[in-house]
């Protein structure tokens, strides 16, 4: 609607081209006019930046890329960009004029709209929407102000690439740019500050809620506020707020206004996928996908969005009703087939519609969808999937797009998940017993590897790899690990050394050890006599080496030897390896044993020392 208010760039030609006619609307970034293009004769939008935008030279430059970059899209459900430059301070843009209102106005004027108008007016948006990521642009400020309704009824997305623009600007007035905004702003651009095609989806997602209910889902006193909702809150169903509202509309809405952006649509595609396989189930709906340029009719009535090749059997019926009203019956069922798009017995012939994808759905979900469909699901088989996670539907039949008879049913094999086997123990079989092993547990043998182990003997199956117990997907390559027997290791030197010695030696070499005890007449006690295996002999890692240690000389029972000649007692004690000394006890001409120090059969260690006294 052009304003009467005055204008000082009314009148005004920019950049030599563009004379301004008229103001038609501000916004919280520009200023759009009606224009007449000199050159070539015909009216135009010419929308120009804010000052404080336009002393940007960062904003200058991304806006400038931006509008290059929508110009090279064509679609009929897009406002298409013209032309784009600067004329002194001035930063500029140049677009189809399209006269008609924005769905802001629209909402303003009827308020919550039907289930029916709602979809067909969110179709073309989508429409436009993945037109534009498919040439890899993203819009990034979905919203009923940027979505615009013709006279004709056609609907124009507008403002692609600016939003970008505006949220990289280092200009102090971007914060209140955003201000009316940021109710669509998915959670990844209030946090991070990024978007992508999914982006779109989340603001498409928060325009149908709106286009539903009448309102925004979150709301509050200042633009923080709100946005902290988006990252913190979930985007309520619409069926809370208008009881008109069936659950596959609450689905659609639910998805694309997911938080993680991985949960929702993947892009805008996707999202009018969806939206179509709800839309044709719906009463009045089964035409959504109708010509491109189709027009959106706002009046008071329900929302109607149908072809020629619909109106006209309707029409046709109408006259053949008046001509004989004795099939009146019959031609009411006609109409009511043609205008609410569903099937039924036509003169005797059964009516069929195509089977709606419910591929990836839960079976719960899947439920709903055939039913508005007019089908029935049995969803009683199912099997492994790599694709589909648990509780998926992984394929139907009749497949999605086939035709089925109204009130048939739709076979579906619902996804178990991923089928997984366990690696069995095939320890200690030999390599062609753990093949069939792993034969058996649908598994396969992957490379041999031989190995030293000193537990399994050799040519025996040590272990695998991956190991014993973990799951693997069917006809995984399980790698056999057979043992070559123990390491060999050298027995390390050891006679002479002390027990704690010798057996730290052996520890270090991997093997272990067994102690006896001996005495030994050379050997000091606590060292080592004899190994066996002895020093310098290869061994198997993990073997025993027997260590003898020696308890030192053994002992000896002492003798009687009092009244012995001193010869006869020194040789007796001798014998024996006792060592003797002598006392002479008054004279000791007698030469015999009077004493001795150590009594008769007292046992001592050899080469004790015994003192006879000789009187």
């Amino acid at each position: 609607m052009e304003t009467t208010a005055r204008d000082a760039f009314v009148g005004r030609i920019v950049d030599g081209r563009y004379r301004i006619e008229a103001r038609l609307a501000r916004g919280g970034m520009a200023t759009v006019y009606r224009a007449t293009d000199l050159r070539l004769d015909r009216v135009v939008a010419l929308k120009i930046m804010h000052a404080s935008l336009a002393e940007d030279p960062g904003f200058v430059a991304r806006f400038e890329r931006e509008a290059r970059s929508a110009a090279r899209l064509s679609h009929p459900h897009l406002v298409s960009v013209f032309d784009q430059g600067t004329d002194g301070s001035l930063v500029y843009l140049v677009m189809e004029y399209v006269t008609g209102r924005t769905v802001r106005d629209v909402l303003r004027e009827h308020g919550p709209l039907l289930p029916q108008r709602a979809l067909a007016i969110l179709d073309p948006v989508l429409e436009a929407l993945a037109a534009a990521h498919r040439a890899g642009i993203v819009h990034r400020d979905v919203k009923p102000e940027n979505v615009m309704i013709s006279d004709e009824g056609t609907i124009k997305v507008t403002d692609f690439g600016l939003a970008r623009a505006i949220a990289t600007s280092s200009s102090t007035t971007t914060h209140g740019v955003l201000i009316g905004t940021v109710a669509y702003l998915s959670p990844e651009q209030v946090e991070g500050g990024y978007a992508d095609t999914r982006s779109d989806v989340y603001g498409a997602g928060i325009l149908l809620f709106e286009l539903l209910t009448g309102a925004v889902p979150f709301a509050g006193e200042t633009p923080l506020s709100v946005a902290y909702q988006h990252v913190h809150g979930a985007v309520p169903a619409p069926s809370s707020l208008r009881a008109n509202i069936v659950a596959e509309i609450d689905e659609l809405v639910g998805v694309a206004t997911a938080r993680d952006p991985d949960e929702r649509y993947a892009d805008a595609d996707d999202f009018l996928s969806a939206l179509r396989d709800v839309s044709s189930q719906l009463p009045g709906s089964g035409v959504m996908a109708a010509a491109p340029t189709r027009a959106i009719q706002l009046d008071t009535q329900p929302l109607s969005v149908r072809p020629a090749n619909v109106r006209a059997p309707a029409a046709a019926s109408r006259r053949k009703r008046k001509r004989r009203r004795g099939q009146v019956t019959l031609l009411l069922l006609v109409v009511l087939a043609t205008v609410l798009g569903i099937g039924t017995y036509i003169l005797g012939r059964h009516h069929s519609v195509a089977v709606p994808s419910v591929l990836s759905q839960s079976v719960s979900a899947a439920t709903g969808t055939l039913r508005l469909a007019g089908l029935k699901l049995d969803a009683a088989q199912s099997d492994f999937s790599e694709t589909y996670p648990a509780g998926q539907i992984m394929s139907t039949d009749p497949a999605p797009g086939s035709p089925a008879p109204v009130g048939g049913t739709v076979r579906a094999v619902v996804s178990k998940g991923p089928q997984r086997f366990t690696v069995p123990n095939v320890a200690g079989n030999s390599p062609s017993q753990a093949t069939a092993a792993l034969a058996a547990a649908s598994l396969s043998v992957g490379s041999t590897t031989s190995v030293y182990d000193d537990r399994v003997p050799l040519g025996r199956v040590a272990g695998t790899s991956p190991a014993v117990g973990t799951t693997q997907r069917g006809g995984t390559s399980i790698d056999l690990l057979v043992s070559k027997g123990p390491l060999p290791v050298k027995v390390p030197p050891l006679v002479g050394r002390t027990q704690n010695a010798a057996t730290a030696a052996l520890t270090t070499a991997g093997l272990t050890t067994h102690v006896t005890l001996a005495y030994s007449d050379t050997v000091a006690k606590s060292l080592v006599i004899s190994a066996n295996p002895s020093s310098g002999k290869t061994v198997g890692h993990g073997s025993g080496v027997t260590l003898v240690i020696s308890k030192g000389p053994p002992p000896v029972t002492v003798p009687n030897v009092v009244g012995e000649s001193t010869s006869v007692a020194i040789s007796r004690l001798q014998a024996l390896g006792l060592k003797v000394t002598l006392t002479k006890v008054g004279t000791g001409t007698l030469h015999i044993v009077q004493t001795q120090s150590i009594g008769p059969n007292a046992v001592v260690p050899k080469f004790t020392t015994i003192t006879l006294g000789v009187v």
